[in-house]
């Protein structure tokens, strides 16, 4: 019988063990990873801010049961919603991602580290208003970078996508660490919550692919950041762990869904990630695609400049690395938005038609334009192997794309080359400004002046704003 059962005494694998001895034990220094941090957390919130102007993102927002309010509860930004920490984590990170409009880490699997903010603004959140423990900021900004570097690590190496596994199960692990130490657990508690992580039957890559690609992409790490908020307080009861969850014969994680392999990796955890985090600053697009819309941008004004329009196309060539083609290469019936910002060829088609890429640009209305897919038929993706090793050259880490368009007259327009996008680590100085400003225009769809002026204030003012109670802080960001 189950009360029979006691805790194992098999060691932990060593996996499992590093992760939660990193959590516990490292201590962040790097101002460059704080900074990041900074940047980071501003313009992830601002990104679920955006969101909230969609009815399918807000549809699954609120508690569980219609009508159910918390008492002292998590606070969602943007809303009047007061929530339990799993739901608040869930509503959280659902916004944070609708948009595909959030960070970026781009290695042997790929993934959106700041997904993990959800689980910890809530935990922070709720901790504060229930418990004598008082959260700062600059506490979020240590736990992002932990989870960061947790995700973004077993993804250098580790590619779960050629097994079928979405990349949210490393968003349930590294939310599941850090979670577990911001509410108190031991070492033995934490070590059980992250082995529960990797037991979990974790989310397939289906609803990102033809013929499923649908919009649980876009609320499937909301989910995994909540799930580690539950599985975390599952152990917190004393809830026994499984040592060998990854390495047990046959029904380990590594013999059951990773194939026999085992993970590798290029570094130990630091600050590593955060330092070197993607932003997704000009468009709202599947980060592989990046370079190519601004390459595709800069080819509109060219054509312009020229007397050309889409219709005088002929044939676009875009060179690219493998990963490119491997995940948003796709022609046929794009079926809805999340089937849309998959595609290079509609990001690209609607640029070169448009001058523009926006979030709403995947809706129906603009996708029902004939000249997008008539475009899309005349866009083909070729490979270069030097790109394709420059993308996983941990002293380049680009994510380059080069455009060349032939027209109906014969004339060629480009090579438009374009290596790092203005999110990349190489063009920082580029790019923060223009972050901050996307912040701004995010703030701007949902608050007043009043409002947007004092979170404006506090947000910018890194010194305040990293002594600043969470509680008092999300009590700022909710919907007046």
């Amino acid at each position: 019988m189950s009360s029979h059962i006691v805790q194992s005494n098999l060691a932990y694998d060593k996996e499992i063990i590093d992760i939660v001895d990193y959590v516990i034990n490292f201590k962040v220094t790097s101002d460059v990873a704080y900074e990041t941090a900074w940047n980071c957390f501003m313009d992830t919130l601002g990104c679920g801010l955006e969101a909230l102007e969609y009815e399918a993102c807000t549809k699954l927002l609120g508690p569980v049961a219609p009508g159910v309010s918390v008492k002292n509860g998590v606070k969602v930004p943007g809303t009047s919603y007061e929530l339990d920490p799993v739901q608040g984590a869930f509503n959280i990170g659902a916004m944070i991602r609708w948009l595909d409009f959030n960070d970026t880490w781009l290695a042997a699997e790929w993934g959106h580290p700041s997904d993990n903010l959800g689980g910890i603004l809530a935990t922070a959140d709720w901790l504060c208003r229930t418990t004598d423990k008082k959260f700062t900021i600059r506490d979020v900004l240590t736990a992002m970078i932990k989870a960061h570097e947790i995700q973004g690590c077993i993804a250098l190496e580790n590619s779960f996508n050629k097994v079928g596994i979405d990349h949210v199960i490393l968003v349930k692990v590294a939310s599941t660490a850090v979670v577990a130490q911001m509410i108190g657990l031991t070492r033995d508690q934490i070590l059980a919550a992250v082995s529960l992580a990797w037991v979990d039957g974790q989310s397939l890559r289906t609803y990102r692919h033809f013929p499923n690609a649908g919009s649980r992409k876009s609320w499937a790490a909301g989910d995994a950041t909540s799930r580690a908020v539950r599985l975390a307080l599952i152990a917190s009861t004393g809830e026994m762990g499984y040592p060998t969850a990854l390495t047990a014969k046959i029904w380990g994680f590594y013999d059951s869904s990773f194939r026999g392999n085992h993970f590798t990796f290029q570094r130990e955890y630091g600050t590593y990630v955060m330092e070197n985090i993607l932003f997704k600053i000009s468009f709202p697009a599947e980060f592989h695609s990046q370079t190519a819309v601004e390459a595709a941008m800069t080819l509109h004004r060219a054509m312009i400049a020229a007397g050309k329009s889409a219709a005088d196309i002929k044939k676009v060539t875009i060179r690219t690395h493998e990963a490119c083609i491997r995940i948003i290469d796709k022609k046929g019936p794009l079926n809805n938005p999340a089937d849309r910002d998959h595609c290079i060829q509609y990001m690209v088609a609607v640029p070169l038609i448009f001058g523009r890429l926006t979030a709403r640009d995947y809706e129906e209305d603009i996708a029902a334009d004939p000249r997008i897919d008539l475009l899309r038929e005349k866009i083909i993706c070729v490979e270069d192997s030097q790109y394709s090793a420059d993308y996983h050259d941990p002293q380049k880490r680009s994510i380059a794309n080069a455009i060349t368009i032939q027209f109906n007259d014969g004339s060629i327009l480009g090579e438009e080359a374009v290596e790092y996008p203005i999110g990349h680590a190489r063009r920082r100085v580029e790019g923060i400004p223009l972050l901050v400003e996307k912040f701004k225009v995010n703030l701007a769809r949902i608050y007043g002046k009043e409002q947007q002026d004092q979170i404006l204030a506090l947000s910018l003012d890194y010194e305040k704003l990293a002594k600043t109670s969470v509680s008092d802080y999300m009590d700022l960001l909710a919907k007046r």
